[in-house]
């Protein structure tokens, strides 16, 4: 059985190649190719650019890591969300549970508007009752622009700490890089939001976000800016940017509106997921406090399926000032209960 530890290097591998491929493609295809739906079920819709680092997964992981420890593989793009390896072998066998997220911002990056990531979160195996608090091992790999020559890449051991490098695709150069959480006491001036990407309850969340910012810093003065947002449509790198200290509050409140949508007769759209997710150990290893929709433990089977919410705080006294006005404002929608 292949340890923790021995299986950082081989993913690290599998990044740097996805990485890679990703960019060339772009580099190389027109963008209508790229952003062209190859298949569009009942989960996320699958991209052009998403087969180019799907299809690499399964040879790899069979390759790799499944000839010498079986394992179950948990993405997004295998029929029926998971794949045991190698082939023949039972899922009570597998010794490690990883999931994937083989492009996270999916949408960003096939338009060259902003980097995507490359998730990956291990879990030792307890069938299907493994969850996000089981990940040991966690790894994120930006995937950057075609015009941008620096990408980051981040993992953690649990309990051991964040190790993060900044590679130059023109030098193939690694060095050492070195992040950390906001420490701001307050969200004024800082970046702070809640997500808020497609239609469907953009109006409620952002009555929500102003209601707590509001809360938070009163009244906007003649002039003045209260705080900023940035809608960075990636889970991981919406973690990135609390872990490099650049936002100082983030929310995810996504599933709490299928209730307000009911009322109203209308269906909830795509939500984050576990894979979203997966790498959810690093931001907490450097300090970041990460929790669900309502302040208790962030957590969620390793499925691909599972619409999961989040709320992450660059720090203690950032959580002690926004809490309560998230909670407060929830509860006055009827989404929070104590």
């Amino acid at each position: 059985m292949l340890s923790v530890h021995s299986l950082l290097q081989p993913i690290l591998t599998l990044h740097n190649e996805i990485r890679t491929a990703v960019t060339t493609a772009a580099e190389t295809a027109q963008l209508d190719d790229m952003a062209a739906v190859v298949h569009d079920g009942d989960g996320d819709t699958i991209f052009a650019i998403d087969r180019v680092s799907e299809e690499r997964l399964v040879v790899f992981f069979a390759r790799e890591i499944a000839s010498h420890t079986p394992i179950v593989l948990i993405a997004e793009g295998l029929e029926g969300g998971e794949m045991v390896l190698p082939p023949g072998a039972k899922a009570e066998e597998a010794a490690w549970r990883i999931i994937v997220d083989p492009i996270d911002g999916t949408r960003g990056l096939m338009y060259q508007k902003r980097s995507g990531w490359i998730l990956t979160g291990v879990a030792p195996n307890r069938g299907a009752a493994t969850c996000l608090q089981d990940i040991v091992l966690a790894i994120q790999t930006e995937i950057p622009l075609v015009k941008q020559h620096l990408s980051d890449q981040l993992w953690a051991v649990k309990g051991e700490g964040v190790t993060a490098v900044r590679h130059n695709r023109l030098t193939q150069q690694t060095t050492p890089l070195a992040l950390h959480p906001s420490r701001a006491t307050t969200i004024a001036h800082g970046f702070a939001m809640i997500a808020r990407f497609f239609p469907g309850a953009r109006e409620e969340l952002a009555a929500i976000d102003e209601e707590i910012v509001m809360g938070a810093l009163g009244p906007v003065q003649p002039g003045k800016s209260h705080c900023f947002e940035d809608q960075y449509i990636s889970t991981g790198g919406q973690l990135y940017e609390l872990m490099a200290g650049r936002d100082r509050f983030v929310a995810d409140l996504r599933p709490l509106m299928e209730t307000l949508l009911a009322r109203r007769g209308l269906q909830l759209g795509i939500c984050c997921h576990p894979y979203d997710l997966c790498t959810a150990l690093i931001a907490q290893e450097m300090g970041v406090i990460l929790t669900n929709e309502t302040g208790g433990v962030l957590d969620a089977p390793l499925t691909v399926e599972a619409d999961v919410g989040w709320v992450g705080y660059a720090n203690p006294a950032i959580q002690q000032q926004i809490e309560p006005l998230l909670q407060a404002a929830l509860a006055r929608r009827g989404l929070f209960f104590q």
